[in-house]
């Protein structure tokens, strides 16, 4: 594990330990002569993420009664894994622009995410993405108050990308950086979608690469109730979806939601994972392979695309295809189930289960968890699906909230020294393991490279003291 001090001394987003003074300072003075912003021109049409796909708005406020109605805008950077994306927003939460590159195809070619094609991806259109974010803004990186940038977890060829381009507009326009928390910003996206949403809440952060249960006590503050212990849920639906023969430009999650909608949930017994188990823990690697297995034996031919296969085939496709979701689904559903118990135990104030990531875009998986927070009393609360998936918003908007408390980083050099190394975390966990639901499998397959976010936000405020 790499040393405390070592980590809190990194290049981007030291949570300002040694800096704090400096940046409540540097913070205070943004606020009271804030760069002119082009008011006037936010008023200009642009597709709004919270429309269908052929309305326009003039304006997106997701929350109307936000604390803070000041002037700051912030660039959001997110190149996590395989969407290039950047987007500028207000601090009173009106989005002025969101830009998503997708590499959907790189997806469908090599069955899956290939870090190196990825990266190589990211780099010939982050600046593009970037400047399409401010245009479609009317502003230009002057009129920026912050850049805020995705450091982790992630791929580290991917997210060099995307710090690189942040430290450079920083370094270039002297603008304070801030570097985000991948999962911190799928939940708190939430917060500039519902009004009611006030810390503590519990979330379910669902992916490709993760699937997260915790406590949100503050930001920066987060106790881990649950997590997986080998794949998770948006891995089960690709790899699922690959050995289905389903088109996979979309992503193997809408590939199979759609196809499910035609079979039978009930016409395979796949084993719903870790019954025996009593905690708030995911396992999908035994579903996979269960899935894999009933392809198998139903002699299925996936090198035969759905589209050409015969009519007996297709619905058989389908049939696996619901069975597995189904029983995907209820997996959720249980450990959502105890990590409530578990989290009105600790907070008895929660009132709402936020519910993000890309596997928060499927619609059954929504309705599934509804009656789940129905029969606890809560509300769920799920980003529209354009604020699910990978984002800039939730990365810019993540950024102004650590912004307002302090937690952003100088301005970098505008050179850069020889052998500066950049503060990447591919493997940062974002909260503390509650007691009772420790993995001893997964403590001792995985190795922690960073303390966690909490801990970080706990330390700095000790120090601030």
């Amino acid at each position: 594990m790499a040393s405390l001090g070592s980590t809190l001394s990194s290049t981007i987003y030291r949570l300002n330990l040694s800096h704090t003074r400096h940046t409540i300072r540097m913070f205070r003075a943004l606020s009271r002569n804030i760069r002119p912003q082009k008011r006037s021109s936010h008023r200009r049409l642009f597709i709004s993420p919270f429309s269908s796909a052929n309305s326009i708005s003039s304006t997106s406020n997701c929350s109307t009664n936000l604390v803070f109605n000041d002037n700051l805008v912030v660039l959001g950077i997110e190149t996590s894994c395989d969407d290039t994306a950047a987007a500028v927003v207000r601090g009173d939460g009106e989005i002025l622009s969101q830009v998503v590159s997708s590499q959907a195809d790189l997806l469908a070619r090599y069955g899956g995410v290939a870090p190196k094609m990825a990266e190589e991806a990211h780099a010939q259109v982050i600046d593009q993405v970037v400047q399409d974010a401010l245009d479609k803004a009317n502003l230009t990186e002057a009129d920026l108050s912050a850049v805020a940038v995705t450091i982790g977890p992630g791929l580290s060829l991917c997210l060099r990308v995307g710090v690189q381009k942040a430290r450079k507009i920083a370094a270039t326009y002297q603008l304070p950086i801030v570097g985000v928390h991948h999962m911190e910003a799928h939940a708190i996206v939430a917060r500039l979608c519902d009004r009611d949403l006030q810390f503590p809440f519990m979330a379910l952060l669902i992916s490709g690469g993760h699937n997260l249960l915790v406590l949100a006590r503050d930001l920066g503050q987060y106790l881990q109730l649950g997590t997986t212990i080998d794949d998770a849920i948006g891995e089960a639906y690709d790899k699922s979806a690959k050995w289905l023969g389903l088109d996979l430009r979309r992503s193997g999650g809408p590939a199979i939601e759609e196809l499910a909608r035609k079979g039978d949930a009930q016409s395979i017994k796949f084993t719903v994972p870790m019954k025996q188990h009593k905690d708030c823990n995911f396992s999908y690697a035994g579903l996979k392979t269960q899935v894999k297995l009933a392809i198998e034996s139903k002699n299925i031919d996936a090198g035969i695309p759905f589209s050409s296969a015969s009519i007996e085939d297709q619905r058989l496709r389908a049939d696996i295809a619901a069975s597995f979701q189904r029983v995907a689904v209820l997996h959720l559903e249980e450990r959502c189930e105890r990590a409530i118990q578990w989290a009105l135990e600790i907070e008895p104030s929660i009132k709402h289960l936020v519910v993000s990531g890309g596997v928060a875009s499927n619609q059954y998986v929504r309705a599934r968890l509804h009656e789940v927070v129905a029969r606890n009393s809560l509300q769920l609360v799920c980003p529209p699906p354009s604020l699910c998936t990978d984002n800039g918003v939730m990365i810019a908007w993540t950024g102004i909230e650590n912004f307002r408390l302090g937690r952003f980083d100088p301005p970098p050099p505008a050179v850069e020294p020889d052998g500066c190394q950049l503060d990447l975390r591919p493997r940062w966990p974002l909260g503390e393991e509650y007691g009772r639901g420790k993995s001893i499998a997964r403590s001792m397959r995985t190795a922690r490279i960073h303390p966690s976010l909490t801990a970080l936000t706990q330390a700095s405020e000790y120090q601030s003291l």
